[in-house]
Protein backbone atom coordinates (compact mmCIF):
# COMPACT_ATOMS: atom_id res chain seq x y z
CA UNK A 1 0.00 0.00 0.00
CA UNK A 2 1.59 3.25 -0.82
CA UNK A 3 1.98 6.11 1.44
CA UNK A 4 2.44 9.77 0.40
CA UNK A 5 3.55 10.10 -3.15
CA UNK A 6 4.76 12.23 -5.86
CA UNK A 7 4.46 10.93 -9.60
CA UNK A 8 6.31 13.11 -12.03
CA UNK A 9 5.21 12.15 -15.58
CA UNK A 10 8.29 13.35 -17.66
CA UNK A 11 7.01 13.64 -20.70
CA UNK A 12 4.69 15.77 -19.54
CA UNK A 13 7.61 18.02 -18.82
CA UNK A 14 9.28 17.75 -22.19
CA UNK A 15 5.76 18.63 -24.01
CA UNK A 16 5.08 21.86 -21.62
CA UNK A 17 8.91 23.46 -23.25
CA UNK A 18 7.77 22.47 -26.65
CA UNK A 19 4.44 24.31 -25.83
CA UNK A 20 6.56 27.49 -24.64
CA UNK A 21 8.93 27.22 -27.86
CA UNK A 22 5.39 26.97 -29.64
CA UNK A 23 4.46 30.32 -27.73
CA UNK A 24 7.73 31.95 -27.36
CA UNK A 25 9.56 30.13 -31.10
CA UNK A 26 12.36 33.01 -31.59
CA UNK A 27 13.20 33.04 -27.92
CA UNK A 28 16.13 30.43 -26.05
CA UNK A 29 14.39 28.70 -23.04
CA UNK A 30 15.83 29.17 -19.49
CA UNK A 31 14.11 26.38 -17.60
CA UNK A 32 13.76 27.44 -14.20
CA UNK A 33 14.65 24.12 -11.91
CA UNK A 34 14.82 26.11 -8.60
CA UNK A 35 13.35 24.89 -4.91
CA UNK A 36 13.97 21.25 -5.95
CA UNK A 37 12.31 21.65 -9.31
CA UNK A 38 8.94 23.02 -8.00
CA UNK A 39 9.10 20.31 -5.93
CA UNK A 40 9.56 17.58 -8.67
CA UNK A 41 12.94 16.97 -8.20
CA UNK A 42 15.79 19.47 -9.50
CA UNK A 43 17.99 16.94 -10.75
CA UNK A 44 15.65 14.46 -12.41
CA UNK A 45 13.75 17.44 -13.89
CA UNK A 46 17.07 18.88 -15.38
CA UNK A 47 17.92 15.33 -16.65
CA UNK A 48 14.38 15.10 -18.69
CA UNK A 49 14.65 18.36 -20.38
CA UNK A 50 17.81 18.35 -21.37
CA UNK A 51 16.81 18.33 -24.94
CA UNK A 52 14.29 21.12 -25.02
CA UNK A 53 15.87 23.73 -22.77
CA UNK A 54 19.02 25.30 -23.61
CA UNK A 55 19.61 26.61 -20.27
CA UNK A 56 18.58 26.25 -16.12
CA UNK A 57 17.47 28.90 -13.84
CA UNK A 58 18.15 28.39 -10.00
CA UNK A 59 18.26 30.78 -6.88
CA UNK A 60 21.56 29.29 -4.79
CA UNK A 61 24.63 28.34 -5.51
CA UNK A 62 24.09 24.86 -4.01
CA UNK A 63 21.68 24.19 -6.19
CA UNK A 64 23.86 25.02 -9.49
CA UNK A 65 26.69 22.91 -7.48
CA UNK A 66 24.27 19.69 -7.84
CA UNK A 67 23.44 20.34 -11.05
CA UNK A 68 27.11 20.69 -12.47
CA UNK A 69 28.42 17.29 -10.44
CA UNK A 70 24.82 15.52 -11.99
CA UNK A 71 27.15 16.42 -15.29
CA UNK A 72 24.34 19.10 -17.04
CA UNK A 73 26.55 21.35 -18.93
CA UNK A 74 24.52 23.79 -20.48
CA UNK A 75 24.16 27.11 -19.20
CA UNK A 76 23.17 28.07 -15.43
CA UNK A 77 22.01 31.01 -14.44
CA UNK A 78 21.77 32.08 -10.43
CA UNK A 79 18.80 33.99 -10.52
CA UNK A 80 19.65 36.25 -7.05
CA UNK A 81 23.28 36.31 -7.91
CA UNK A 82 25.85 35.33 -5.49
CA UNK A 83 25.42 35.88 -2.25
CA UNK A 84 28.81 36.49 -0.76
CA UNK A 85 32.75 37.44 -2.66
CA UNK A 86 33.62 34.03 -1.21
CA UNK A 87 30.77 32.45 -3.89
CA UNK A 88 33.21 33.94 -7.07
CA UNK A 89 35.88 31.03 -7.12
CA UNK A 90 33.05 28.55 -7.34
CA UNK A 91 31.29 30.51 -10.53
CA UNK A 92 34.90 30.53 -12.56
CA UNK A 93 35.47 26.78 -11.53
CA UNK A 94 31.98 25.40 -12.52
CA UNK A 95 31.05 28.08 -15.50
CA UNK A 96 28.20 29.53 -13.63
CA UNK A 97 26.16 32.96 -14.93
CA UNK A 98 25.55 35.11 -12.18
CA UNK A 99 22.74 37.84 -11.63
CA UNK A 100 24.07 41.17 -10.41
CA UNK A 101 21.71 43.28 -8.90
CA UNK A 102 23.44 45.45 -6.14
CA UNK A 103 26.09 47.66 -5.37
CA UNK A 104 27.66 45.06 -3.09
CA UNK A 105 28.06 42.70 -5.90
CA UNK A 106 29.50 44.65 -8.10
CA UNK A 107 32.22 45.45 -5.88
CA UNK A 108 32.88 42.30 -5.12
CA UNK A 109 33.90 41.30 -8.81
CA UNK A 110 35.78 44.84 -9.15
CA UNK A 111 38.28 44.22 -6.16
CA UNK A 112 38.24 40.50 -5.91
CA UNK A 113 38.08 39.57 -9.21
CA UNK A 114 41.38 42.02 -10.07
CA UNK A 115 43.27 39.78 -7.85
CA UNK A 116 42.50 36.57 -9.28
CA UNK A 117 45.50 34.84 -10.68
CA UNK A 118 46.47 35.67 -14.04
CA UNK A 119 45.77 32.61 -15.84
CA UNK A 120 42.41 32.63 -14.42
CA UNK A 121 41.74 36.06 -16.09
CA UNK A 122 43.29 34.36 -19.29
CA UNK A 123 41.09 30.92 -19.41
CA UNK A 124 37.82 31.99 -17.25
CA UNK A 125 35.64 35.23 -17.47
CA UNK A 126 32.23 35.27 -15.69
CA UNK A 127 29.01 35.38 -17.67
CA UNK A 128 26.78 38.68 -15.87
CA UNK A 129 23.27 39.27 -16.14
CA UNK A 130 22.52 42.80 -14.84
CA UNK A 131 18.89 43.10 -13.23
CA UNK A 132 16.94 46.04 -14.13
CA UNK A 133 14.14 46.93 -11.40
CA UNK A 134 11.55 48.03 -13.61
CA UNK A 135 8.97 48.02 -11.27
CA UNK A 136 8.92 45.05 -8.81
CA UNK A 137 11.17 46.71 -5.94
CA UNK A 138 12.64 43.82 -4.65
CA UNK A 139 15.48 43.39 -6.70
CA UNK A 140 17.62 45.16 -9.58
CA UNK A 141 19.14 48.24 -10.90
CA UNK A 142 17.48 51.54 -10.28
CA UNK A 143 16.90 52.94 -13.74
CA UNK A 144 19.11 56.01 -13.10
CA UNK A 145 22.19 53.39 -12.24
CA UNK A 146 21.76 51.36 -15.22
CA UNK A 147 24.04 52.95 -17.35
CA UNK A 148 26.75 53.23 -14.64
CA UNK A 149 26.34 49.46 -13.33
CA UNK A 150 26.70 48.57 -17.40
CA UNK A 151 30.19 50.43 -17.48
CA UNK A 152 31.98 49.01 -14.45
CA UNK A 153 30.95 45.99 -15.18
CA UNK A 154 32.37 46.10 -19.09
CA UNK A 155 35.52 47.18 -17.24
CA UNK A 156 35.86 44.07 -15.35
CA UNK A 157 38.79 41.87 -16.07
CA UNK A 158 37.12 38.73 -15.11
CA UNK A 159 33.45 39.72 -16.55
CA UNK A 160 32.59 38.85 -20.42
CA UNK A 161 32.67 41.71 -22.33
CA UNK A 162 28.96 41.37 -23.39
CA UNK A 163 26.62 42.02 -20.34
CA UNK A 164 22.98 40.29 -20.54
CA UNK A 165 20.06 42.16 -19.33
CA UNK A 166 16.86 41.01 -16.98
CA UNK A 167 13.78 41.80 -14.95
CA UNK A 168 10.82 40.50 -13.66
CA UNK A 169 7.19 41.50 -14.14
CA UNK A 170 5.38 42.23 -10.85
CA UNK A 171 1.55 41.78 -12.22
CA UNK A 172 1.46 39.93 -15.40
CA UNK A 173 -1.28 38.14 -14.98
CA UNK A 174 -3.45 41.29 -14.40
CA UNK A 175 -3.85 41.80 -18.39
CA UNK A 176 -6.17 45.36 -17.94
CA UNK A 177 -3.65 46.72 -15.40
CA UNK A 178 -1.28 48.67 -17.37
CA UNK A 179 1.77 48.22 -15.23
CA UNK A 180 2.90 45.50 -17.42
CA UNK A 181 3.14 47.89 -20.29
CA UNK A 182 5.15 50.23 -17.87
CA UNK A 183 7.75 47.75 -16.83
CA UNK A 184 8.10 46.44 -20.71
CA UNK A 185 8.76 49.60 -21.85
CA UNK A 186 11.08 50.84 -19.15
CA UNK A 187 13.33 47.70 -19.38
CA UNK A 188 13.36 48.30 -23.15
CA UNK A 189 14.81 51.93 -23.01
CA UNK A 190 17.13 50.57 -19.94
CA UNK A 191 18.95 48.40 -22.53
CA UNK A 192 18.09 50.16 -25.73
CA UNK A 193 21.51 51.30 -26.72
CA UNK A 194 23.45 48.43 -25.35
CA UNK A 195 24.97 44.88 -26.85
CA UNK A 196 23.82 41.87 -24.98
CA UNK A 197 21.11 39.49 -24.23
CA UNK A 198 17.31 40.09 -22.75
CA UNK A 199 14.91 38.42 -20.79
CA UNK A 200 11.56 39.51 -18.96
CA UNK A 201 9.03 36.52 -19.87
CA UNK A 202 8.66 34.37 -17.06
CA UNK A 203 5.17 32.03 -16.98
CA UNK A 204 3.03 34.97 -16.82
CA UNK A 205 4.90 36.84 -19.59
CA UNK A 206 5.10 33.56 -21.90
CA UNK A 207 1.48 33.32 -21.90
CA UNK A 208 0.59 36.83 -21.88
CA UNK A 209 2.86 39.44 -22.71
CA UNK A 210 4.42 38.80 -26.35
CA UNK A 211 6.18 41.50 -26.84
CA UNK A 212 8.55 40.26 -23.82
CA UNK A 213 9.46 37.55 -25.58
CA UNK A 214 13.23 38.67 -25.70
CA UNK A 215 16.15 36.66 -26.42
CA UNK A 216 15.64 34.18 -23.61
CA UNK A 217 12.40 33.10 -21.81
CA UNK A 218 12.12 31.83 -18.45
CA UNK A 219 9.05 28.98 -17.66
CA UNK A 220 9.07 28.24 -13.98
CA UNK A 221 5.65 26.70 -12.69
CA UNK A 222 4.26 26.18 -16.15
CA UNK A 223 7.06 23.98 -16.54
CA UNK A 224 5.60 21.84 -14.66
CA UNK A 225 2.01 22.04 -16.32
CA UNK A 226 0.47 24.27 -13.57
CA UNK A 227 -1.06 27.53 -14.47
CA UNK A 228 0.34 30.83 -12.90
CA UNK A 229 -3.00 31.69 -11.75
CA UNK A 230 -6.16 29.71 -9.85
CA UNK A 231 -8.49 31.16 -12.29
CA UNK A 232 -7.36 29.39 -15.31
CA UNK A 233 -6.38 25.32 -16.03
CA UNK A 234 -2.88 24.70 -17.32
CA UNK A 235 -4.71 22.41 -19.89
CA UNK A 236 -6.47 25.21 -21.02
CA UNK A 237 -2.74 26.67 -22.86
CA UNK A 238 -1.98 23.70 -23.78
CA UNK A 239 0.14 22.61 -20.54
CA UNK A 240 0.22 18.78 -19.02
CA UNK A 241 0.45 18.26 -15.14
CA UNK A 242 3.55 16.79 -14.61
CA UNK A 243 2.88 15.62 -10.98
CA UNK A 244 0.34 13.80 -9.23
CA UNK A 245 0.05 13.72 -5.49
CA UNK A 246 -1.46 10.23 -4.02
CA UNK A 247 -1.84 8.37 -1.24
CA UNK A 248 -3.72 5.34 0.07
CA UNK A 249 -7.25 4.68 2.45
CA UNK A 250 -5.70 2.88 5.54
CA UNK A 251 -9.22 3.14 7.67
CA UNK A 252 -12.99 2.96 6.50
CA UNK A 253 -15.37 3.99 9.63
CA UNK A 254 -18.85 4.01 10.33
CA UNK A 255 -19.69 7.43 11.68
CA UNK A 256 -22.66 8.37 13.72
CA UNK A 257 -24.23 11.85 12.93
CA UNK A 258 -23.55 14.58 15.31
CA UNK A 259 -20.01 13.34 16.36
CA UNK A 260 -17.15 14.99 15.95
CA UNK A 261 -14.25 14.13 13.76
CA UNK A 262 -10.30 15.00 14.49
CA UNK A 263 -8.31 17.05 16.67
CA UNK A 264 -10.64 20.10 18.53
CA UNK A 265 -13.96 18.58 17.12
CA UNK A 266 -13.97 20.91 14.26
CA UNK A 267 -16.16 19.30 12.34
CA UNK A 268 -19.48 17.33 13.60
CA UNK A 269 -20.99 14.99 10.80
CA UNK A 270 -25.10 16.40 10.51
CA UNK A 271 -25.83 12.61 8.83
CA UNK A 272 -24.70 9.22 9.19
CA UNK A 273 -21.72 8.69 6.67
CA UNK A 274 -18.28 6.98 6.39
CA UNK A 275 -15.20 8.47 7.15
CA UNK A 276 -12.07 7.42 5.38
CA UNK A 277 -8.55 7.65 6.80
CA UNK A 278 -5.87 8.81 4.45
CA UNK A 279 -2.02 8.10 4.84
CA UNK A 280 -0.93 11.89 4.32
CA UNK A 281 -1.04 14.64 6.79
CA UNK A 282 1.30 18.34 7.03
CA UNK A 283 4.30 16.02 7.31
CA UNK A 284 4.26 15.05 4.20
CA UNK A 285 3.56 18.68 3.07
CA UNK A 286 -0.05 19.45 2.95
CA UNK A 287 -1.26 22.36 4.27
CA UNK A 288 -2.52 21.82 7.72
CA UNK A 289 -5.58 24.63 7.54
CA UNK A 290 -7.40 23.50 4.73
CA UNK A 291 -10.57 24.27 4.47
CA UNK A 292 -13.66 21.60 5.45
CA UNK A 293 -14.79 20.51 1.76
CA UNK A 294 -11.26 20.56 0.24
CA UNK A 295 -11.95 17.87 -2.26
CA UNK A 296 -9.45 14.69 -2.38
CA UNK A 297 -10.22 11.99 -5.82
CA UNK A 298 -11.55 8.29 -4.64
CA UNK A 299 -12.82 6.05 -7.12
CA UNK A 300 -13.04 8.78 -9.81
CA UNK A 301 -15.56 10.29 -6.93
CA UNK A 302 -14.82 13.89 -5.08
CA UNK A 303 -14.88 13.73 -1.63
CA UNK A 304 -14.51 16.46 0.83
CA UNK A 305 -11.80 17.09 3.71
CA UNK A 306 -13.62 17.09 7.54
CA UNK A 307 -11.83 18.02 10.53
CA UNK A 308 -8.23 18.68 10.83
CA UNK A 309 -4.99 17.86 9.36
CA UNK A 310 -2.85 15.64 11.48
CA UNK A 311 0.46 14.95 10.86
CA UNK A 312 0.27 12.07 9.01
CA UNK A 313 -3.12 11.84 8.76
CA UNK A 314 -6.06 12.93 6.99
CA UNK A 315 -9.74 12.05 7.07
CA UNK A 316 -12.28 12.69 4.40
CA UNK A 317 -16.27 12.11 4.16
CA UNK A 318 -17.27 9.04 2.16
CA UNK A 319 -20.40 9.47 1.87
CA UNK A 320 -22.94 6.77 3.80
CA UNK A 321 -22.88 4.49 0.55
CA UNK A 322 -19.86 4.72 -0.21
CA UNK A 323 -18.33 1.04 -1.69
CA UNK A 324 -14.40 2.33 -0.87
CA UNK A 325 -12.21 0.01 0.70
CA UNK A 326 -8.96 0.15 2.89
CA UNK A 327 -5.70 0.42 -0.19
CA UNK A 328 -7.83 2.44 -2.36
CA UNK A 329 -5.71 5.56 -4.13
CA UNK A 330 -6.41 8.48 -2.79
CA UNK A 331 -5.57 12.19 -4.97
CA UNK A 332 -4.62 14.87 -3.88
CA UNK A 333 -4.22 16.76 -7.63
CA UNK A 334 -3.49 15.30 -10.56
CA UNK A 335 -5.14 12.24 -12.21
CA UNK A 336 -6.11 8.63 -11.25
CA UNK A 337 -5.39 5.49 -13.14
CA UNK A 338 -8.96 5.97 -15.36
CA UNK A 339 -7.35 9.32 -16.14
CA UNK A 340 -9.98 11.28 -13.84
CA UNK A 341 -8.67 14.73 -13.12
CA UNK A 342 -8.33 16.91 -10.24
CA UNK A 343 -6.43 20.22 -10.53
CA UNK A 344 -4.00 21.39 -8.65
CA UNK A 345 -5.54 24.88 -9.29
CA UNK A 346 -9.27 23.70 -7.97
CA UNK A 347 -7.23 22.27 -4.95
CA UNK A 348 -5.51 25.65 -4.38
CA UNK A 349 -8.34 27.67 -5.05
CA UNK A 350 -10.30 26.08 -2.13
CA UNK A 351 -7.28 26.47 0.14
CA UNK A 352 -6.50 30.07 -0.23
CA UNK A 353 -3.34 29.47 -1.48
CA UNK A 354 -1.32 29.60 -4.67
CA UNK A 355 -0.57 26.16 -6.29
CA UNK A 356 3.25 26.90 -6.29
CA UNK A 357 3.27 26.45 -2.62
CA UNK A 358 1.56 23.79 -2.67
CA UNK A 359 4.19 21.68 -4.54
CA UNK A 360 7.26 23.49 -3.30
CA UNK A 361 6.27 22.45 0.43
CA UNK A 362 6.30 18.59 -0.04
CA UNK A 363 8.59 17.19 2.38
CA UNK A 364 10.99 14.54 1.94
CA UNK A 365 9.36 11.65 3.10
CA UNK A 366 7.13 12.09 0.45
CA UNK A 367 8.13 9.44 -1.94
CA UNK A 368 8.94 10.75 -5.59
CA UNK A 369 8.23 7.85 -8.42
CA UNK A 370 9.18 9.10 -12.24
CA UNK A 371 7.59 7.92 -15.29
Amino acid sequence: MKTATATISLSALQHNLQQVKRLAPHSRILAIVKANGYGHGMLQVAEAVQSYADGYGVARLAEALALREQGIEKPILLLEGFFSADDLPHLITHNIETVVHSEYQLQALEQVLEQTPESAVLDRKIKVWLKIDSGMHRLGVSLAEVDAFYQRLQRCPNVQPQINFVSHFSRAEELKCGYSEIQLQRFQQACADKEGERSLAASNGILYWQASHFDWVRPGIILYGISPTNDQLATEYGLQPAMTFSSSLIAVREHPAGEPVGYGGAWLSPKDTKIGVVALGYGDGYPRDVPAGTPVLINGKRVPIVGKVSMDMITVDLGADSRAQVGDEVIFWGKDSQHNVLPIEEVARHIGVISYELVTKLTPRVIMEYR
